[in-house]
């Protein structure tokens, strides 16, 4: 949930119960709940994930009804609360990596999200497998043609408006609106069928970090009751439909995803995120003037030179092969450097891109040649197959930062060239939850066939709290 999100809903007196006390289950009874939930899981034929901004706290985002939640601080006259980083930085946690590789292995069939920050794209389900009932802060869709274009960015508005781009179709072009519902907009028949389909279809519906409350999302879940389908609740606070609900778990969801994936001897692959951006550079136009040439270089966002760019901080121009000529350092938006220079000489300019906070790395550098003389040549590369490669090598060196060339335009009527430059900014990886109390030694019987799970001196990173897990992540 974004706190921008939060402050830009119209005023609503009834939000619903906010601030209940939350509840943990002891560690024998949430055991034997895990060891439940993983068997009903391995049974399962069409399981259904419904999910809460209760999955999403501890990527640092607040909820909006528990404790410190946003409307329970509200409410109390304490304001917004504060967000651990920037929303647009958030990295996907425990819980929306487990349902990836739940997916990725045909257990999971389909997800429904009420929430609009986007992790669940982020982490990996795929589109075709996912609604989102209250839209996407990052997403926005063209009336006309229906065309959605996701952005690393958050979209200015909320409640179906119009925002300040355009559908990249031609023949389309309309104006663009954000995809996040307000409270009086009814929820997109799109997405609202493909839930209900799929909860009908469901044997299990996995309800995870929510509180049930919303209506008409939070009945969803109980059609699968219609063809003898289950229900279970991971919360840590009652819902109205427990009493429907065949297994209902009070515990930290990611403690308990993180217990049902060690029992299905599930590995939860790491998180990496994939940044893109553009440098643009133009020679001017000069008739009169054949000595010297005019040019400019911006480092802009791939969804258009106006639009935010909100993970680079500042950009650092050198060139190291003409040390008479002075640096420039860029620190707002638009990241622009206009120069004029000698025709006849080449040179380098080697761009130093420093990354805002909330990235896993400070900086990566880019060589960027210019030739007035020498036609620069076009080209092209498939950028899934980029992308997968810098996902490989980031995944083997265990490190983020690396950026490479996916496409080079050249526009010889302008004189503009443009390169697209993908790299990897973040990488996650998720350890086992290990404890004394918790999980070491679980013995369990499942379809295929009985597992022993020893999680001691797995070297995973986790202190205890009494009650609470707090989870620190290798982070690059």
């Amino acid at each position: 949930m974004s706190l921008g999100y939060a402050e830009k809903l119209s005023y609503r007196e009834d939000v619903g119960t906010v601030g209940m006390s939350e509840i943990f289950d002891p560690n024998h009874l949430l055991q034997q709940k895990i060891e439940q939930l993983a068997f009903i899981i391995e049974e399962s034929k069409h399981l259904v994930a419904f999910t809460g901004a209760g999955i999403s706290t501890s990527c640092g985002i607040p909820d909006f009804r528990g404790p410190k939640g946003v409307w329970t601080l509200q409410r109390e006259g304490k304001g917004v609360p504060e967000a651990s980083l920037p929303f647009h930085r958030a990295v996907p946690s425990l819980t929306h990596m487990a349902l990836v590789e739940l997916e990725k292995r045909g257990i999971l069939k389909f997800v429904i999200s009420q929430n609009v920050d986007s992790l669940h794209l982020r982490s990996g389900i795929p589109r075709e497998k996912l609604a989102e009932l209250h839209g996407n802060s990052f997403r926005e869709i063209c009336p006309s043609c229906g065309a959605e274009y996701l952005r690393d960015f958050e979209v200015e508005t909320i409640g179906l408006k119009v925002t300040p781009r355009r559908c990249s179709d031609e023949k389309c072009n309309s104006k663009l609106r954000d995809t996040v519902l307000d409270w009086e907009d009814a929820l997109p028949s799109k997405e609202m069928n493909a839930a209900e389909k799929h909860c009908r279809m469901a044997d299990v519906v996995l309800c995870l970090g929510t509180s049930l409350q919303i209506t008409p999302a939070c009945n969803l879940p109980l059609k699968c009751l219609r063809d003898g389908g289950k229900i279970v609740i991971v919360n840590l606070q009652p819902t109205p439909k427990d009493k429907r609900a065949n297994l209902v778990i009070h515990g930290l969801v990611d403690k308990v995803v993180a217990g049902v994936m060690q029992l299905l001897n599930m590995q939860i692959p790491p998180f990496i995120r994939v940044d893109i951006f553009q440098v643009v550079f133009y020679q001017f136009r000069c008739v009169s003037e054949r000595k010297y040439a005019k040019w400019s270089l911006r480092v802009t966002s791939v969804h258009g030179e106006r639009a935010p760019l909100p993970f680079i901080n500042s950009v650092e121009v050198t060139f190291p092969e003409r040390p008479e000529l002075k640096s420039a350092l860029l620190e707002k938006q638009p990241f622009l450097l206009k120069r004029e220079m000698l025709k006849s000489r080449p040179f380098k300019m080697v761009l130093k891109v420093n990354f805002s906070d909330g990235c896993g790395c400070p900086f990566t550098s880019i060589e960027f040649p210019v030739n007035f003389q020498k036609q620069t040549e076009s080209t092209s590369q498939d950028k899934n197959v980029v992308i997968q490669k810098l996902i490989d090598t980031a995944m083997q060196d265990e490190s983020c930062g690396k950026f490479s060339l996916v496409e080079k335009s050249i526009l010889s009527g302008l004189k503009k060239e443009i390169a697209i430059y993908a790299g990897t900014t973040n990488i996650v990886r998720y350890y086992d939850f290990s404890s004394s109390k918790g999980f070491g030694n679980i013995k369990w019987a499942g379809k295929r066939e009985r597992k022993e799970i020893n999680v001691k001196g797995k070297g995973c990173s986790v202190a205890r709290h009494e009650d609470e897990i707090v989870k620190k992540l290798k982070v690059c």
